[in-house]
């Protein structure tokens, strides 16, 4: 008789993830969250992983275009808190704040809503993926800007190898990822 075996959470996330040779460009290789979005209960398990992790309950969740708005909203909707997006400059329609930072070539810019957090608020930043951490870290201004404070960063993976937690450490050291790589 065979016996049946309990993936760990990590192990299932981990099953799920597929990997992309060669994408966006030559030598990179993708780990592709989307097939995970065909396993609801997984979805849930994410979810309430996110939770149990980042203690106490935050006041908002922000979440990075565009991938952070799916786990983002998750875990803002479970937690009945509100939602907050942050995008690429030029594409949210009322009054924003901005921030731009370096990218490996070149700039980005990222924009909020200017009124979309509260001062002292504590506030979760989401985002699928944790690679340099320069993403992330602009969010953080962000919402600095607004005068809220992070109390959790989380992924559903991390690159490790890249080292983006050293730029978060200063907001918080509650920096969440479910998989390591």
């Amino acid at each position: 008789m065979l016996a049946l075996i309990k993936m760990s959470l990590t192990d299932t996330i981990t099953a799920a993830i597929r990997d992309i040779p060669d994408f966006p460009k030559p030598g990179i290789l993708f780990k592709d969250i989307t097939p995970i979005f065909e396993n609801q209960q997984l979805c849930n398990d994410i979810t309430n992983a996110f939770i149990e992790q980042i203690g106490q309950k935050p006041d908002a969740v922000v979440g990075i275009e565009s991938r952070g708005f799916l786990f983002g909203m998750l875990l803002a909707n479970k937690l009945n808190v509100p939602f907050v997006l942050v995008r690429k400059a030029g594409k949210l329609p009322y009054k924003t704040i901005s921030y731009e930072y370096s990218l490996e070539y070149g700039s980005a810019k990222i924009e909020m809503h200017a009124d979309a957090l509260k001062p002292n608020w504590n506030v979760v930043i989401h985002d699928d993926l944790l690679a340099t951490g320069g993403t992330a870290e602009a969010a953080a201004h962000l919402v600095k800007q607004q005068g809220a404070n992070i109390s959790a960063f989380t992924f559903v993976v991390g690159l490790d190898f890249l080292e983006g937690n050293k730029k978060l450490k200063p907001y918080t050291n509650n920096i969440q990822c479910l998989v390591h790589y």
